[in-house]
């Protein structure tokens, strides 16, 4: 009996340990699902006001529920703006930007990060003094240059001043110093050139890397709003975050409505985006916070 006794207690405390950490966990639960339901309310609100009518969007009390779903503020988004033209632009935009800063900044990146030649630390610090000035600086000369070019109002004008970023090239450059140099050393012995190394030995290494830049880019440009807003001037030409501003601006004429209705179709597909790949997002953002 006097052995027993210590294992009673043993299984007593343990079972109160179990008991705390249950009870711990519920209310970490709850407050966790609160704060969810906080977090979703303004797109909630916002889907709900897509399919309200004006008088259900002005009712006080406010309703939570449209009484019929109203398809038609979808359909006079279509007569407002359009959509399709600027939904493409949009693509093609973030498709660039995208694809510019995966191939310009990891080869600056790696050279940064491998290879020595002159005034390197020079060249590295006016590249990341960039990050520390606001991108409204850049603005004027952006907009001479993209003039003098003839690119106004054009979509290779939006795309060209966002196919090469400091902070790409810092991200790819500190994750290729985190491969070990021995791979590239057993590349060269087995006879590959610089670029041969690069291309076939260090990128593929470098998908994690890659990946993280293209999400980030992608979120970048599918929202961007300010330099699309000075370098274009018609509709057609407009990315989806002008069109929207653009919309906003005949307040009193049209719907809200119609507003969240065109808001939730311009989201939408970033929002399909994010839930296909949500771990490769999560990944992506944990890995540049690291970095």
């Amino acid at each position: 009996m006097a052995e027993l006794s210590p294992k009673l207690s043993s299984a007593r405390s343990s079972r109160r340990a179990d008991q705390a950490r249950l009870g711990s966990n519920r209310v970490a639960h709850v407050v966790l699902i609160l704060g969810s339901l906080v977090m979703m309310f303004p797109f909630l609100w916002q889907l709900k006001m897509a399919f309200s009518s004006q008088a259900e969007i002005q009712a006080i009390p406010p309703k939570l529920l449209p009484g019929e779903l109203r398809w038609s503020n979808f359909t006079e988004v279509f007569e407002r703006l359009p959509f399709l033209d600027q939904f493409w632009v949009s693509v093609a935009v973030t498709a660039g930007r995208t694809i510019g800063q995966l191939v310009l900044c990891s080869m600056a990146g790696y050279a940064f990060a491998r290879m020595s030649f002159r005034f390197k630390g020079v060249m590295l610090a006016l590249i990341l003094s960039i990050l520390m000035v606001p991108s409204q600086v850049y603005l004027i000369p952006q907009y001479q240059i993209v003039q003098q070019l003839g690119w106004l109002d054009s979509i290779q004008g939006i795309v060209a001043p966002g196919i090469f970023s400091a902070f790409g090239t810092f991200l790819m450059m500190q994750f290729f110093k985190s491969i070990p140099a021995e791979l590239e050393e057993a590349a060269r012995l087995d006879g590959c050139n610089p670029w041969q190394t690069f291309w076939k030995v260090v990128l593929p290494v470098a998908k994690p890397g890659l990946i993280s830049l293209a999400i980030i880019t992608v979120l970048a440009s599918w929202a961007d709003l300010l330099w699309p807003l000075v370098v274009t001037s018609s509709p057609e030409q407009m990315p989806l975050a002008v069109g929207l501003a653009t919309l906003s601006g005949y307040q009193g004429s049209i719907s809200p409505g119609v507003l969240m209705a065109a808001a939730l179709m311009a989201m939408a597909p970033v929002l399909i985006l994010f839930v296909v790949l949500q771990r490769r997002v999560v990944e992506g953002i944990a890995f540049s916070g690291l970095k």
